[in-house]
């Protein structure tokens, strides 16, 4: 990609753009159904990220912002934007492994992303007027509040399955959010928030 100072021309030699709003495994197929409806190419379509077989020209680019924008998609011209949303879709990955494991950040961000967790830290925070771990608590409670509308687990298994000490620390991050407890949440019906939107 070419680039002056911060800001990415629409010249991206380097076959990879970067896409704004992109959060889940339909995201990518949405994505995929435009590349292919546009006649471009893709090696790779990721959460916030396509790489294309060649190198694409102005008017493509411009045409495929504009069918990505007219579904809530964009794309990204600026290396720290391309970052901020890189950053996310890592975090919506983590908040949905449901893996039971507490996932460190500072540990597991630099090797999704190949690089140091400060520099990660300092752009997102600059971008998003919140720190890296509260986007993230954000994310781990819309997970929650998903898993409670399916009413197959409890709140306790809940917890575990999102890395959670306990129950008590679950129900604090959650209630600290949403004002409600995860149980009074679950019984009042209240409504999620789609996920570029945490």
């Amino acid at each position: 990609m070419q680039g002056r100072g911060n800001t990415l021309c629409y010249q991206f030699d380097g076959m990879i753009m970067n896409i704004k709003n992109m959060v889940c495994p339909r995201c990518v197929m949405t994505v995929n159904a435009i590349l292919k409806d546009a006649g471009i190419d893709a090696t790779r379509v990721e959460m916030g990220e396509v790489e294309t077989v060649a190198p694409l020209d102005a008017v493509t680019i411009h045409d495929l912002d504009c069918r990505l924008r007219a579904v809530g998609f964009e794309l990204l011209h600026d290396r720290d934007d391309a970052l901020v949303e890189r950053i996310k879709a890592a975090l919506i990955d983590l908040a949905r492994r449901d893996d039971g494991h507490n996932h460190k950040l500072s540990a597991e961000l630099p090797g999704l992303l190949d690089m140091e967790y400060k520099h990660l830290s300092a752009v997102f925070s600059a971008h998003e007027g919140r720190t890296i771990e509260k986007c993230y608590i954000a994310r781990k409670v819309e997970r929650a509040k998903e898993l409670l509308v399916y009413g197959e687990l409890t709140v306790g298994e809940i917890a575990y399955r999102l890395g959670y000490s306990s129950v008590a620390h679950m129900s604090a991050q959650f209630k600290q959010i949403t004002g409600l407890t995860p149980t009074a949440w679950r019984n009042s019906q209240a409504q999620r928030t789609p996920l570029d939107q945490v």
